[in-house]
């Protein structure tokens, strides 16, 4: 790969404190970034638009505000990537599916609001699954995103595009979606850091819905600081979001201080989460991550999650159904553009049928079934309302479990970065790369992927921290004590 600018090596927290200091122009690092994008995107696929009018116009204006004298935002002149299933003003938004191609997005996403409204420039819009239905990537109905790191082998998913384009210094931060580890698994397999936040602490509108009980917006970055940086712009209670926590706003940066060291952190370790058929490079690091948290000064010991067996199950119940009903609106009337309007012969039913024909891809087509199938009558209790009672269960082995510890650490990923095409003929090995991050959306609490080494082949490997709900603070503590004693190599330096 080429080596990337300078300006593209820097962090959020350099770029924005640096444009606030007028030592750069946010116009300067823009066309850094996009020039970093046209050299490298070819190869990566990591974006389904690139918005370089509307980015650069961005950039003019925060460096007219700073030159103004007006108040710098906390993420000034910062190129960010918006997975594209978040609604922005004005630009298309198509969830990597075909069925929403063309269409434009009448506002922006809240997120997208509070970006703006910090002074970040949204760069463009990255490549996904489709409608967020995978964990590679290659689900998109446009073309499928490579891993930076090595480009025979998948980005992670849904959201391997902003994964994909942070690694690859064609962003500085990114936002992704995490229904069942859609950040996370991403995250690990790109070398980076992922945050899923405590459902409801961001808020989901603007967001196309995949299942609306378990998606949650959050955070790519290259460093704990930049993702706490960007959580303390993203996070608070949204009234447009039904499912939006009350909570007070934090300051997630200041909050990194709190620790050194990591003496007297508790760490559970789940049994459930070391299983047969893990690759032995990847379970080899996150050992050697877990020896370090020991080393650092914390206290590991072994706890059981004892329904972790359930999870992927449960969730294949309980995503589907909520896709079913979320993706009924998608008709070729309502949403969705259809050749099959222009048929003067066709009837309601005929465009409803080669709408989603043509427009869904298989994956989105396999979930549609299972979750119809799930809410169907005579089966409702048997599967969906059996799977939110185990849901429960899940819920309330974290409880027990943070009783007795602080955090805990697992693999986020039963293997690092997999070949283009080794899954994608079969689904249940693809549904099983989710089988450690699964839990957590279904419990609800916050979870951090940080890159705790390199397989023999030179591919990253993730450690996935686990927290109490609203706990993301504790959370960026100890990944920044971590990151310091074993700093990861940058993608180009190697």
């Amino acid at each position: 790969m080429s080596a990337p600018n300078d300006i593209t090596r820097w962090s959020a927290a350099q770029i924005a404190a640096r444009v606030a200091g007028r030592e750069v122009r946010a116009e300067e690092v823009a066309r850094a970034h996009l020039e970093r994008i046209s050299g490298l995107d070819k190869e990566v696929g990591a974006f389904i638009t690139v918005l370089e009018e509307s980015s650069l116009a961005q950039a003019r204006e925060v460096d007219r505000r700073i030159a103004a004298g007006e108040a710098a935002g906390r993420l000034s002149g910062v190129p960010v990537a918006i997975k594209d299933n978040m609604l922005m003003e004005g630009t298309e938004t198509t969830c990597g599916s075909r069925i929403l191609k063309g269409y434009r997005a009448p506002y922006d996403a809240t997120v997208v609001g509070r970006l703006k409204a910090a002074g970040a420039v949204i760069i463009g819009k990255t490549n996904l699954d489709e409608f967020a239905m995978g964990s590679s990537t290659e689900n998109s109905s446009f073309f499928p995103t490579r891993n930076p790191w090595a480009l025979d082998r998948v980005p992670g998913g849904s959201s391997g595009g902003s994964a994909a384009a942070v690694a690859a210094g064609m962003a500085a931060l990114s936002l992704g979606s995490d229904t069942g580890g859609s950040i996370r698994q991403p995250a690990a397999l790109c070398g980076i850091v992922g945050l899923k936040p405590t459902y409801g602490l961001v808020s989901r509108y603007g967001l196309v819905a995949f299942a609306s009980s378990l998606d949650q917006i959050g955070p790519f970055a290259r460093t704990t600081e930049d993702a706490a940086l960007a959580l303390s712009v993203l996070a608070g209670h949204d009234p447009l979001d039904s499912t939006s926590a009350e909570v007070e706003p934090r300051d997630y940066l200041r909050e990194l201080e709190g620790r050194k060291d990591l003496k007297g952190l508790r760490v559970g370790v789940p049994k459930e989460y070391f299983i047969e058929g893990m690759e032995p490079d990847a379970e080899r690091s996150v050992r050697e991550g877990l020896k370090t948290l020991e080393e650092l000064g914390a206290r590991t010991c072994e706890v059981s999650l004892p329904h972790t067996r359930f999870a992927v199950s449960t969730y294949y119940l309980i995503a589907p159904a909520e896709a079913s009903s979320n993706l009924a609106r998608f008709d070729g009337v309502r949403y969705g553009s259809s050749e099959a309007r222009q048929d003067r012969e066709a009837n309601l039913l005929s465009v409803y049928e080669r709408t989603r024909g043509e427009g869904f891809g298989p994956e989105v087509k396999r979930r549609i079934m299972l979750g119809t199938y799930a809410l169907s009558s005579g089966y409702y209790d048997a599967y969906y309302g059996k799977a939110q009672r185990v849901r429960t269960l899940i819920r309330q082995d974290f409880d027990e479990a943070f009783q007795s510890v602080d955090i805990l650490a697992s693999p986020t990923s039963p293997s690092a970065a997999f070949r283009l095409g080794e899954k994608s003929g079969d689904p249940m090995q693809m549904y099983l790369s989710d089988i450690f991050t699964i839990p957590c959306n279904l419990a609800g609490n916050a979870g951090i992927s940080i890159p705790c080494g390199l397989t023999s082949a030179g591919l990253p490997v993730g450690l996935q921290l686990l927290a109490p709900t609203f706990e993301e603070g504790r959370l960026f503590q100890v990944s920044r004590v971590f990151e310091r004693a074993r700093p990861f190599p940058v993608l180009d330096a190697r």
